[in-house]
């Protein structure tokens, strides 16, 4: 059926569609700018398993890379950030009780870490692309969608199309700047791997007068403490990605905001340039208004961001505070390099409606300094046993009033000591509910 037709019924008129395939003019048989649209589209639209080309958007993103110098590390920066890795364990041995999660280490180039981190990458995308692409047909009135069945299949692809292309863009962009494998604050790369990647550590390096070998040993201590929380808090990682998919679960098209928003973005839009039909998604075709359980879910995956990131911050700079003069300096420029965040974290943003960058990382860092001074590590720590006890946003906004009432645990006296050990063992069998903290050697302070 030709929507260039005059003869033929339009199955979109009145639809949100019905002005996108009049721009698109005789795309479905007859002359037009509309033709040449798919003919570029055609390369991304070939079969695929799920709802994006994978090898269309790791082309796209690789391409991108590629635009700039990105050398392979060699076995001698491999074995330096090995000893980097190495010495920040030791370190944060004193700062936390949590044992080591590192199991192996790299440096990676840009082009590496597109590979490496592409797994966790279709986890956190896919549902949301899925959500768009099927969300064309559903918005949709149901009698209509018969009529308009082979055209929306066609429209689907070229929509999933778009995003394969927008997503290999935002990851080329994510690899000119991520300088280790859990800069974003989720765990992006393989468990207990911790990996730099020194190119972009040396950018990061420039102009902030301090050595290198300090830069690679801060990040190493970064990205040291990452591996620790995620090995040791064994929900941690589900709980930030599922958050990701909920908001997916959440994501609803509705017909009437996606005509008013093509009827705004339509304008000036040329059907035979690929890059100008992506501003329909970058300008919020298929971002609608969200949904309070999409607010709920963002909200908790922003604050367990700051809190993962602000534990972090905390930690490093406890290992740190006796050893390393340049360390103050590197956590300020660590803290607003987060805070500010760039292009390739804003393109990204765009896309999937998600901030990677965490808001409040220094409310979450005194946070959990305040709580390590008034209860000690262990308690810090402890906060990570469950998701429950995580502090909320109304912590955040007052972060030294967080158990306040706490302090630290008194030193008993031996007798004292056999008396409570004697209460312990004539009280009622059985273990206490939910003590599953992580096993290890008493803190030092």
């Amino acid at each position: 059926m030709s929507t260039g037709d005059s003869d033929q019924p339009n199955p979109f008129k009145g639809t949100p569609f019905e002005q996108l395939f009049g721009a698109l003019g005789g795309a479905f048989g007859g002359p037009g700018g509309g033709q040449a649209f798919f003919q570029q589209l055609q390369s991304l639209m070939q079969p695929h398993d799920g709802p994006l080309n994978w090898q269309a958007a790791g082309d796209i993103a690789r391409q991108a890379v590629a635009q700039e110098p990105d050398p392979f590390p060699t076995s001698r920066e491999s074995d330096r950030v090995a000893d980097a890795v190495q010495l920040a364990d030791h370190w944060l041995d004193t700062a936390t009780a949590f044992p080591s999660g590192v199991t192996t280490t790299a440096a990676w180039s840009r082009a590496e870490w597109l590979v490496e981190t592409q797994p966790v990458w279709k986890v956190l995308v896919e549902p949301i692309a899925a959500t768009s692409v099927a969300g064309v047909g559903n918005a949709l009135p149901e009698e209509m969608r018969a009529t308009a069945g082979p055209i929306l299949g066609i429209l689907g692809q070229a929509v999933g199309a778009m995003m394969a292309s927008q997503v290999g863009q935002g990851l080329g962009a994510l690899a000119g700047e991520v300088l280790t494998a859990s800069d974003v604050g989720l765990p992006l790369g393989a468990p207990g791997k911790a990996a730099l990647v020194l190119t972009n550590v040396r950018a990061f390096a420039e102009g902030l007068g301090v050595s290198e070998e300090d830069v690679v040993l801060y990040l190493a201590l970064r990205e040291a403490a990452h591996q620790r929380l995620f090995a040791n808090v064994s929900w941690l990682r589900d709980y930030l990605i599922g958050a990701v998919t909920d908001y997916a679960r959440g994501l609803e098209l509705n017909a009437s905001q996606i005509q008013e928003r093509m009827q705004e973005q339509l304008r000036g839009i040329d059907p035979s340039n690929l890059e100008s039909m992506q501003s329909l998604l970058e300008g919020g075709l298929f971002d609608p208004p969200k949904t309070p359980a999409q607010e709920a879910a963002l909200s908790r995956l922003e604050i367990a961001l700051a809190l993962v990131e602000g534990w972090v911050d905390e930690v490093v700079g406890q290992a740190t505070a006796q050893r390393m003069p340049t360390a103050a300096q590197l956590r300020e420029a660590v803290r607003r390099r987060r805070a500010a965040g760039g292009p390739a974290e804003q393109t990204f943003a765009a896309l999937v409606g998600l901030e990677l960058r965490p808001r409040r990382l220094r409310d979450a860092s005194t946070l959990w300094g305040g709580l390590r001074a008034r209860s000690g590590e262990e308690a810090r720590d402890g906060v990570w046993m469950h998701p429950d006890l995580l502090p909320t946003a109304a912590d955040l906004d007052d972060p030294l009033s967080f158990r306040a009432e706490a302090t630290a645990p008194e030193e008993l006296s031996a007798e004292d000591f056999d008396a409570e050990l004697r209460k312990l063992l004539d009280g009622p069998a059985g273990p206490t509910d939910g003590d599953d903290s992580p096993a290890g050697d008493e803190p030092t302070a």
